[in-house]
């Protein structure tokens, strides 16, 4: 846990990770506005640093499918079904292993040689047969609104940080019963590039208006943390999407479990309640 601590010494984090999150609002015509949060989050950072602020996390960064939600195998099915109908046949493992990825990053790295038309293409109808045929089976992880509560009652905000859509996200929060409890979420509607890149994390810090030091993400794949990483934030891994341990330690997380009812059952100890 020693890893996380002085993450956002001298500022140098945070500095990237604001012109990263300065980068998409300009994209979304919201670059002014974005100057301004961006600009205070970066001076609450710098004076709470220059007063020894003890650096406790203020903002728990959620992905949601395969973290607190149990979809990632109607994925898996999901991804099939629209790669065969598209006349592809791609290995069910090799999907398994790219889920966590959006769309924009899943589809080139198992079709490499389709055209930019075809990938989006096979993403658009990935996201129909998901929604019509699997996303009402889709159920929480046991603890998973407990957690976010815990989270919540803590005084720490609660962000959803998924490659998912934003109708997918909103779904979830109302599946989860978490409308009062999360503060923000972001979406591949608010980037235009998903996880692995970090440009969903960069979004949810500048919602947040948080340090990258006093921020965590809590994901399920190596991309989780891959896409934390590139932003400066430290990353907890649940094995729950069906990643091994060997993958998501290789991947940089500074802790493991077996999924959010164990992070909440030993939420004392955990990460997330670590001060520096």
């Amino acid at each position: 846990m020693e890893a996380i601590a002085g993450i956002g010494k001298a500022g140098l984090l945070s500095s990237a990770a604001a012109t990263l999150g300065m980068r998409l609002l300009r994209k979304r015509g919201k670059g002014g506005a974005g100057a301004a949060v961006l600009g205070a989050a970066a001076a609450v950072a710098w004076f709470t640093r220059e007063r020894g602020a003890p650096g406790a996390i203020q903002a728990v960064l959620f992905d949601l499918d395969g973290t607190l939600v149990d979809s990632n195998d109607f994925h898996v099915q999901a991804w099939d079904a629209a790669f065969r109908e598209g006349g592809h046949v791609v290995p069910v493992e090799a999907i398994r292993g790219q889920i966590g990825k959006g769309g924009d990053m899943l589809v080139p790295a198992l079709l490499p040689h389709t055209t930019k038309h075809q990938q989006e293409a096979l993403a658009e109808r990935q996201g129909e047969i998901f929604k019509s045929r699997y996303r009402a089976k889709v159920k929480p992880f046991p603890g998973a609104t407990a957690l976010l509560q815990q989270v919540h009652d803590d005084g720490r905000q609660v962000i959803l940080a998924s490659s998912a859509n934003q109708g997918d996200v909103d779904h979830y929060r109302r599946l989860l019963g978490a409308e009062k409890l999360v503060d923000a979420t972001t979406s591949t509607d608010d980037v235009s590039t998903s996880k692995p890149a970090g440009d969903i994390f960069a979004a949810a810090l500048a919602k947040a208006k948080v340090d990258p030091a006093a921020a965590l993400v809590i994901g399920d794949t190596p991309y989780d943390v891959e896409a934390a990483a590139k932003c400066g934030i430290a990353a907890v891994a649940v094995r729950s999407g069906g990643f091994s341990e060997e993958v998501l330690r290789g991947s940089g997380a500074i802790a493991l479990y077996d999924d959010v009812a164990a992070l909440l059952g030993g939420y004392g100890a955990s990460p997330i309640t670590r001060r520096a």
